[in-house]
C-alpha cells in the first residue's frame, strides 16, 4: 500500500510516500520538508497568516518532490492522507483542501488525519511497537500522556494544565533574548551550563495526578532573570541549564505517575514507553526517560528525532494504518483547529473514524 501525506498544520510544509505491507510493516519512500523559520523568525513565533501563505506557495512543488524522489506516479497511489487538525486552521486548510482535490481528480480514497494521532502511531512506523503503550506527547502545542490501546482508541491520562512543554522552552527563550525556534536556543545554551546554580521549582511533583504545569516554572525564571539583569553570558546560560533541568525532572516525575495510571486503568503494563513531537527531539529529556526506562524495567521507544517534528511521512502512516482498517473520510470532512484524541476530553466530539469506523482495543 502506498499512501501520499500531507502535513501543513503549523510551520513545516511537508509531503512523504509511505509503504504498508500486509503484515504492518513500513517504509518510508520519500519525506520532504520545508520548515518557515526564517519567515517567523523575526516575529519570534509564528503568524498564522503568514505560515497559511506560505503553505499555498509551496506545497504542490513539495508534494511533486515527494513523488520524484520515491519514484512513485500519482496513479499508482492507494490514498491520499492529510493532517486535518488540530493546528492553525488557515494552514491546515490549505493541506486538506489539496488533499481533497487529488482524491477527487484521482479518484483515490481521502483519509484526514489527526495530526496527534500522527505522531502517536509513529513508533509502529520506526519499531513496530505493538498495543497497548503509553504515550508521552510532547510538542510546542501539547503536553499530554495518553494511552494508546489500538487505532482510534486513545485515553488521555494526563496534560498540561496551563502551557506546553514545548511552548514553555520558546518563551524562556524569548525572554532572554534566544531567539526563535526557542527550544533548540535554550537546549544549546544549557548544554555548557551550571543546572545546580537556580533552585527552579519542579511544579506538581509528588502529585497522584499526572498532570504537567509550567507556567510556575517560567515565572521563577523571569523573576531571577530580572533580578540579574543586566544578564551576562554566563547568567544565560546557567538559566537555561537550571529551567532545563526542571523540565526534566518535573517529566520524569509525570511520567512515572502515567505509568502507574496506566496500569491502574488498563490492568496491564504497558509494551513500550513512547516519546513524541518536537520536545523528544530534547537530548537531556530522552536521557531523563531512559533512566526511567532503565528504573522500570520498560522498553523506552524515541522516533528519530527527525519523525518527531511535524512531517508529511507520519500523516502519511497514519493514513496507511487507517487505509489497512478500511477507514476514509468523505470529501466534506472539515478541517479542525482543535480536536483531541481522547473522545471524552472537552471540545473533542466525534472522533472522526471515517466511514469504517474501528472497534475498541484494534490489535497490531
Amino acid at each position: 500500500m502506498l499512501v501520499l501525506g500531507i502535513e501543513t498544520t503549523c510551520d513545516e510544509t511537508s509531503a512523504a510516500i509511505v509503504a504498508r505491507n500486509q503484515d504492518g510493516e513500513g517504509e518510508i519512500l520519500s519525506n520532504v520538508v520545508l520548515s518557515q523559520i526564517a519567515e517567523h523568525a523575526a516575529y519570534g513565533g509564528v503568524v498564522p497568516e503568514i505560515a497559511a501563505r506560505a503553505h499555498v506557495e509551496v506545497l504542490d512543488h513539495i508534494i511533486a518532490q515527494a513523488l520524484e524522489e520515491a519514484d512513485v506516479r500519482f496513479d499508482k497511489l492507494d490514498g491520499i492522507a492529510a493532517a486535518a487538525g488540530p493546528g492553525l486552521i488557515g494552514g491546515v486548510i490549505v493541506g486538506l483542501t489539496t488533499a481533497k482535490a487529488l482524491a477527487l481528480s484521482l479518484g483515490k480514497p481521502l483519509v484526514a488525519v489527526n495530526h496527534l494521532e500522527a505522531h502517536a502511531l509513529t513508533p509502529r512506523l520506526t519499531d513496530q511497537v505493538t498495543f497497548p503503550y503509553l504515550l508521552l506527547l510532547a510538542s510546542g502545542g501539547h503536553t499530554q500522556l495518553l494511552a494508546v490501546r489500538g487505532l482510534g482508541d486513545y485515553v488521555r491520562l494526563g496534560t498540561t494544565i496551563d502551557d506546553a512543554i514545548g511552548e514553555a522552552f520558546d518563551k524562556t527563550a524569548k525572554m532572554l533574548g534566544l531567539g526563535y525556534p526557542g527550544g533548540p536556543a535554550v537546549e544549546a545554551q544549557a548544554m555548557s551550563g551550571d543546572a545546580a546554580r537556580f533552585a527552579f521549582p519542579r511544579p506538581l511533583q509528588g502529585r497522584p495526578d499526572p498532570n504537567f504545569s509550567l507556567s510556575g516554572l517560567k515565572t521563577a525564571v523571569r523573576l531571577e532573570a530580572e533580578r540579574l539583569a543586566p544578564l551576562a553570558a554566563k547568567d544565560i546560560r546557567d538559566l537555561c541549564a537550571s529551567f532545563q533541568a526542571a523540565v526534566v525532572d518535573m517529566v520524569v516525575d509525570r511520567t512515572r505517575v502515567g505509568l502507574r495510571r496506566f496500569r491502574d486503568t488498563a490492568g496491564q503494563s504497558p509494551s513500550a514507553l513512547v516519546i513524541a513531537g518536537g520536545v523528544a527531539a530534547n537530548l537531556a529529556i530522552r536521557r531523563g526517560l531512559q533512566r526511567l526506562g532503565a528504573e522500570t524495567g520498560l522498553r523506552i521507544v524515541m522516533p528519530p528525532a527527525a519523525l518527531c517534528t511535524d512531517n508529511g511521512a507520519m500523516i502519511a502512516w497514519a493514513g496507511a494504518e487507517r487505509l489497512s482498517a478500511g477507514i476514509t473520510d468523505g470529501l466534506d470532512v472539515s478541517p479542525r483547529a482543535r480536536w483531541p484524541l481522547d473522545p471524552n476530553a472537552p471540545g473533542a466530539g466525534k472522533q472522526g473514524l471515517g466511514k469504517a469506523g474501528v472497534g475498541k482495543g484494534a490489535k497490531a
